[in-house]
């Protein structure tokens, strides 16, 4: 089910903890699963010196958690900010469909640290982290579970893989159209 790379990465996560008066802290959840993202960030002659995280949540979420603290660490904040969704799932050699969206939470987490970063060294009001989860959750996306595409609320296929969805009552995320069980939380899809 998992790769090799996202065991280690679980088993031996890199760069986990607080960074003291960080330069920037990004939160990003999902409150479906349940898992939440905290990155804090130090930066030094506009590069990433540190990069350390906390994360509440499954096995993948760890794992994608701590590669993208090892991708982001020594980059500078442009680099950083082109680390994408599907880089992070390629880099751990895949996830299963159903943890795809893992991979949104690592990358977006370390973004709005680098965006409270930003925010701070512009004289703007810095966002704090519970107010850019909020404001996360109010604009929530949906993705599809096989390709990652944005898709629209009460999608029935998926634009790029051309996939027949159907959304789970349950917890709202989407499944492949005719699976028994939501593959997401586990509740008989109808």
């Amino acid at each position: 089910m998992y790769t090799d790379k996202v065991m280690e990465h679980f088993m031996h996560p890199r760069n986990v903890g607080t960074i003291p008066e960080a330069d920037g802290v990004g939160e990003v959840g999902n409150p479906v699963c349940g898992d939440m993202m905290t990155f804090y960030i130090k930066v030094k002659d506009g590069r990433l010196e540190d990069v350390k995280f906390q994360t509440f949540g499954c096995g993948a979420a760890i794992a994608v958690s701590s590669l993208v603290s090892e991708m982001a660490k020594g980059k500078t904040l442009e680099e950083a900010m082109k680390i994408t969704n599907e880089q992070v799932a390629e880099e751990l050699g895949g996830l299963p469909p159903h943890k795809m969206h893992c991979s949104n939470l690592g990358a977006d987490a370390l973004h709005k640290a680098i965006e409270n970063y930003l925010s701070k060294m512009s004289g703007q009001p810095a966002e704090k982290a519970g107010e850019s989860s909020q404001a996360a959750s109010q604009d929530e996306h949906f993705h599809c579970p096989f390709c990652d595409f944005v898709l629209p609320e009460n999608a029935q296929l998926c634009a790029r893989c051309q996939v027949k969805l159907i959304r789970c009552e349950h917890c709202g995320e989407y499944n492949r159209e005719g699976e028994e069980t939501c593959g997401h939380c586990g509740a008989g899809l109808v």
